[in-house]
């Protein structure tokens, strides 16, 4: 997340908020030049903590909803990339600077979140998640590919989950541009795990992004996350079908169509997905 772009986009949306903000702004500004990884860390923490201030003011209903629903699923993605780190012999060594790196992304957003919300409750234990969602992926923990495949449908399921909330933060600009900010970085995590696939794990049609010609769009190569990838063959944009439409030579394709487009899934259809592994 770059903080201090979401910063000057909070002031065009908000042309009061410089004075709002100036005596925070610039402890932040301060605070990140000490160019310490204790100042980088704090980041998170600091800006919620500013917009809270800044604003001072109830979250709306239907803005802490869509948060706490965003603060379920980042618990559960930070405790899965957890547990794999410290699971024995699971991540190869040329791989694990990258996985550790998507590991501490989401235990920010975890921070921000709680900070927004000011949540004071302990985070579930780890232990509480079902990682192998009651039997579906026996081997998450103990087979890498088994968990690339699994770290990749939960990483697209991210991206569809803050997209399909972005309704519900309209009017919010705080807190839309927030969490907009957050939906790019699961994206950059789900092209990162699947490249890896592509390049390292034999996934030779595995592409940045969610293509596919199944049914369920899901190119995971695993039939249990077809859930994870329901509706993403729709080719149908704002009532126009993309493959009726010129392309370079001929029509768009079928694939080209699907490629460019995610697809947002509603809360219910995401906890309905997540369940299983003892998200609640």
């Amino acid at each position: 997340m770059n903080l201090f772009n979401l910063l000057e986009d909070i002031e065009n949306a908000d042309p009061e908020f410089q004075d709002r903000i100036s005596p925070r702004r610039d402890a932040i500004k301060n605070m990140a030049g000490f160019g310490t990884k204790v100042a980088v860390a704090a980041l998170p923490f600091a800006l919620s903590s500013l917009l809270k201030k800044a604003y001072a003011q109830s979250v709306p209903a239907g803005v802490t909803a869509a948060l706490t629903y965003a603060l379920k699923l980042e618990y559960f993605e930070a405790a899965f990339y957890r547990t794999a780190l410290a699971a024995p012999n699971l991540i190869t060594a040329s791989e694990k600077t990258l996985i550790t790196a998507i590991g501490a992304h989401e235990s920010e957003h975890v921070t921000f979140l709680r900070t927004a919300l000011n949540v004071t409750t302990p985070a579930p234990a780890d232990t509480s998640y079902d990682f192998t969602a009651k039997g579906t992926f026996p081997t998450v923990m103990t087979n890498y590919e088994t968990f690339l495949a699994v770290a990749q449908a939960i990483e697209d399921t991210g991206v569809r989950a803050y997209k399909g909330q972005a309704g519900a933060l309209i009017g919010q600009q705080v807190y839309l541009t927030a969490a907009l900010n957050i939906h790019s970085v699961e994206a950059r995590h789900a092209a990162a795990i699947r490249y890896l696939r592509r390049l390292n794990h034999g996934a030779s049609t595995t592409k940045p992004w969610i293509t596919g010609t199944t049914s369920s769009g899901n190119d995971t190569g695993i039939s249990a996350a077809d859930g994870n990838y329901a509706g993403e063959n729709n080719t149908i944009q704002g009532g126009i079908d993309i493959t009726k439409l010129p392309g370079v030579s001929g029509n768009i394709s079928f694939t080209a169509a699907i490629e460019a487009f995610d697809e947002p899934l509603t809360m219910q259809q995401v906890l309905t997905l997540v369940t299983p592994f003892g998200v609640s």
